[in-house]
């Protein structure tokens, strides 16, 4: 299978995105293919660390423009003085690498659980350290998506605070908030809108708003510990299968359109490599990771009828109030916005 890859203006610009495992290549391979879907001017570079195999490194060369090996326990490498004194940041600073490319003049980082909904390509007009509210903490930015210069001044300053004072989630977000701190409060030009890095789980937070403006989702980000990969799709029927009535899954059709995408264009090259068998949920174990059999496609017979679902008893005032605190509200039931809106409207009446 062919991979177009549109290039133009902004060639000393890149995408960036990085990959620990062979399954989150496939986020990453999903993400680079939006990006190529809605003809970005800008190259695509992955950053990815040792545990990513042979073969999926291929596949990445055939979207990214460039494949870039990261590993952070190399004695040569300034991150391995780093680890020996906090060594449970490692991940945090394997993403700090994304500010060694300086063959760059800007870029934008997205993590591999992200994937485009339309040509963003905008976002290089902003300045360092660009970046979305987080969800959770609207004073915190997330870490998801964010536009910045590399600089191996930047980098070395992000390492000696990493090592100095670590940071307060155990991640890269926590240590970013810290450094750039200014974000919240100096310049409003750097805080991105809500559509550039929109979480999947957390779109019914505020559902006025997303009836309004969810339509003009630039980005969506898949947080949270069940990534699309995880899920099993059905090729005969063309939906997923399993998980999707996890109650975080508050708005399925992003999923769809992930697996949309994998489909159409990650698949056959997989297929292309013998990583994955066409219409099979084998998996070529000796030459991927194990990761990768988290994710499969399907083109079995239908599974039996289930049997209906028990009657549940109704949750206590006491109990419903409890879950909203929890923020397991049932969205898709009691709590849902029309059911919430015919409560205002007898209020209001």
């Amino acid at each position: 299978m062919a991979v177009l890859k549109y290039r133009g203006q902004g060639k000393d610009q890149s995408f960036v995105t990085l990959a620990t495992n062979d399954s989150y290549v496939k986020g990453a391979l999903v993400l680079g293919s939006s990006l190529q879907h809605y003809r970005t001017t800008r190259k695509l570079t992955v950053l990815i660390t040792p545990q990513v195999s042979d073969l999926m490194r291929k596949v990445l060369e055939r979207v990214f423009d460039e494949v870039i090996l990261v590993n952070i326990l190399d004695s040569g490498d300034s991150a391995h003085l780093a680890l020996m004194r906090r060594p449970e940041l490692g991940i945090t600073l394997t993403k700090l690498h994304c500010w060694e490319l300086t063959q760059y003049s800007k870029c934008i980082f997205m993590d591999a659980d992200t994937m485009v909904l339309s040509n963003i390509d905008e976002l290089f007009e902003r300045e360092e350290l660009s970046a979305a509210p987080d969800p959770g903490w609207p004073d915190c930015f997330n870490s998801g998506v964010f536009v910045y210069r590399p600089s191996i001044e930047t980098y070395n300053q992000l390492l000696q605070l990493a090592t100095e004072k670590g940071s307060f989630d155990g991640a890269d977000q926590g240590l970013l908030n810290t450094f750039f701190s200014s974000w919240a409060t100096t310049d409003m030009s750097k805080h991105l809108p809500f559509i550039y890095n929109l979480s999947s789980t957390s779109v019914y937070s505020y559902l006025p708003a997303f009836k309004a403006f969810g339509a003009n989702t630039k980005v969506v980000h898949f947080l949270g510990s069940t990534k699309p990969w995880n899920y099993t799709y059905d090729s005969r029927t063309k939906s997923l299968k399993g998980e999707m009535h996890d109650s975080k899954i508050v708005h399925p059709e992003f999923l769809n359109m992930w697996w949309d995408t994998y489909m159409a264009n990650i698949l056959p090259l997989l297929e292309e490599y013998g990583i994955i068998k066409e219409n099979t949920t084998a998996v070529n174990t000796a030459e991927v990771t194990e990761a990768v059999s988290h994710m499969s496609v399907s083109a079995a017979a239908p599974p039996p009828p289930s049997p209906p679902a028990p009657v549940l008893p109704a949750l206590s005032s006491l109990e419903r109030k409890q879950r909203w605190e929890q923020g397991q509200a049932d969205y898709m039931g009691l709590d849902s916005f029309d059911n919430i809106k015919k409560k205002l409207d007898t209020y209001l009446q």
